[in-house]
């Protein structure tokens, strides 16, 4: 297989000599390269074989992928480009007779998009620092509007393997309504019927009350506040006996500030087996304070309102 042989002709005479090769894109191993007609009528034996030549493994691809299965003479290579990039150069090469491939290695350039535009009252934010006119496939941004603009849609924007970029988000007046009054408690608003996007109010509690959540309120691109906080009542506690309070035990008489608003009081209940105290955590949510039951002694607390009373 793969082998020629120059000179043939119908009949030989004893002693002709042929001289055998290899075809193109093939190489010689062992031998001998002749063969000679005896005074038989045969031919010498020959151990002469032509095998395929190499081509050199081919390189790797740069954000792309080769596809072959061998290396040898008429085998080929198949380069394909991750998505986002585009092929330059030859999408299949061909292993040569003279070991070299049919064409160097192709390479994949990014898909270049046009710079993004930029939303009315808007901004954009590149994630990478960029230069001309065009960006590279995958860059990213953020899109932010200027107040009282709020964003509608998206808030990041990628340039895409089509070349073009993702739908820009628009930036549109936003406003908010007066904010409700907060209960036992007062706000810092001026006489205005509606707030634009981003502006704040602050809220505050009376005397015996205390806040529970932020201070402030804020006007947001949906055109609603920020959850509003409230004002949670105190407790003066008088119970007989002991408490835990802030890590410390204390009598119940020598508490001098009110609990505030889930703040842990601990009173002592009896273990009638082992004949001790042990402390059991109540929690003060909104001027009430459950006493566990194990509890035996007597115990009252006065909420806020009972208190200003």
């Amino acid at each position: 297989a793969n082998i020629m042989v120059s000179g043939l002709q119908r009949f030989f005479n004893p002693g002709a000599e042929l001289v055998l090769s290899c075809k193109s894109g093939y190489s010689p191993v062992s031998g001998p390269r002749t063969i000679v007609c005896s005074d038989r009528g045969e031919w010498t034996k020959t151990r002469l074989m032509c095998i395929p030549k190499n081509c050199p493994y081919p390189d790797p691809l740069d954000n792309g992928d080769i596809y072959y299965e061998d290396t040898v003479y008429q085998s080929t290579v198949n380069y394909t480009c991750n998505e986002g990039y585009i092929l330059h150069g030859a999408s299949t090469i061909v292993c040569q007779a003279n070991g070299t491939w049919s064409a160097s290695l192709p390479e994949c350039k990014p898909v270049m998009c046009d710079l993004p535009p930029i939303p009315e009252f808007g901004k954009i934010i590149f994630d990478n620092s960029i230069s001309g006119n065009t960006t590279k496939y995958g860059i990213r941004v953020t899109y932010e509007c200027r107040p009282p603009y709020a964003l509608v849609g998206n808030k990041r924007g990628e340039c895409t393997a089509s070349g073009s970029w993702t739908e820009p988000p628009e930036c549109q007046m936003v406003s908010c309504p007066p904010p409700p009054p907060i209960e036992n408690g007062y706000m810092s608003i001026s006489l205005q019927t509606e707030f634009d996007y981003m502006e704040t109010v602050k809220y505050g509690c009376n005397g015996n009350y205390v806040i529970d959540g932020g201070y402030e309120i804020v006007c947001q691109e949906t055109g609603e506040w920020s959850l509003q906080p409230a004002c949670m009542g105190k407790i003066r506690g008088l119970i007989k006996g002991r408490i835990l309070y802030k890590g410390r035990k204390i009598w119940i008489e020598d508490l001098n500030s009110k609990v505030l608003h889930k703040e842990i009081v601990s009173v002592y209940c009896m273990d009638k087996v082992r004949k001790c105290g042990y402390a059991v955590p109540a929690q003060c949510l909104n001027g009430q304070l459950k006493i566990p039951e194990c509890f035996e002694g007597k115990a009252y607390f006065m909420t806020t309102q009972e208190n200003q009373r």
